[in-house]
């Protein structure tokens, strides 16, 4: 995907980041795991690796393979018959359980899909929104509706990672934590490691599991996927996921945030003007 061109592109910046399997059209697999040692934890690169995927059978897992194709013809210039690769989902012994929906962003049609199911899914909350993210880099919009849901009395919480894959972005990450804390939002780091999952859960009725980070680049740049869930119950599971490894975390403190060295805070003001980069 996207090979190097030794030419000065804004298009270098572009990524497949999407995760997909698809086995015979019949079940699919999407969220944030790679093809790599430390992901299944047989590589110790980072401390423990949490990480969420969600397994799909029957219909649904025709919008994963339109997904794998489309980006299959681009990129080798085919116009392949997709009906070649559809089964017959009706003669299929699924049963159905809430409303499920795999759904995909790309940086080419400057409409941010992921960006806007995260604020749709925020601004309905009613009770509770829990989160999973490596990478906490939001935009103004973003800030502004975690800090209006936290001020408006809901339970927004968020894990981010303890151990950092990369530095400076980690660093930029709890760049954003004093302000989300002063709104009331709970911000919580997993300590035995590096938290790579990408979930969102609210109110026992929605929920996202995909490959579609907080930040600039998942947003605007990437190619990603994930899948929107709605009375279903496997948001249970996710929940109960989510409680479970609170345990395993340690809670910022705003106290904590106020008392880092001035240094510290002004290296972090300095890179978060670098956001959109990382």
């Amino acid at each position: 995907f996207n090979p190097f061109k030794p030419i000065l592109t804004a298009q270098h910046n572009n990524r497949d980041h999407r995760k997909i399997a698809v086995v015979d059209g019949i079940y699919g697999f999407t969220g944030g795991i790679n093809l790599a040692d430390e992901y299944i934890n047989a590589l110790d690169k980072y401390g423990h690796w949490k990480d969420t995927a969600i397994m799909l059978e029957g219909e649904a897992v025709w919008s994963l393979t339109v997904m794998f194709l489309s980006m299959w013809d681009y990129l080798q210039n085919t116009n392949t018959d997709f009906n070649g690769y559809k089964p017959k989902y009706d003669t299929l012994n699924v049963v159905s359980d809430g409303f499920i929906q795999p759904f995909a962003d790309n940086p080419l049609d400057n409409e941010p899909v992921g960006e806007t199911v995260y604020m749709n899914i925020i601004n309905k909350a009613r009770k509770y929104v829990y989160i999973y993210t490596p990478y906490l880099i939001a935009d103004n919009e973003l800030v502004c509706a975690l800090t209006i849901a936290a001020k408006s009395g809901i339970d927004v919480k968020i894990i981010t990672p303890h151990i950092a894959d990369r530095r400076f972005v980690h660093t930029v990450t709890r760049a954003y934590y004093q302000i989300l804390l002063e709104a009331g939002v709970e911000i919580y780091e997993y300590k035995p490691g590096f938290m790579h999952a990408k979930t969102f859960a609210a109110d026992d009725e929605y929920a996202v599991v995909g490959s579609i980070n907080l930040d600039y680049r998942s947003f605007y740049l990437h190619f990603e996927s994930a899948v929107w869930i709605y009375h279903s119950s496997c948001i249970q599971d996710i929940k109960k996921d989510f409680l479970d490894t609170l345990t395993l975390c340690k809670k910022i403190t705003l106290e904590e945030c106020r008392a880092e060295k001035t240094h510290i805070k002004l290296a972090r003001a300095a890179l978060r003007a670098f956001a959109p980069l990382m």
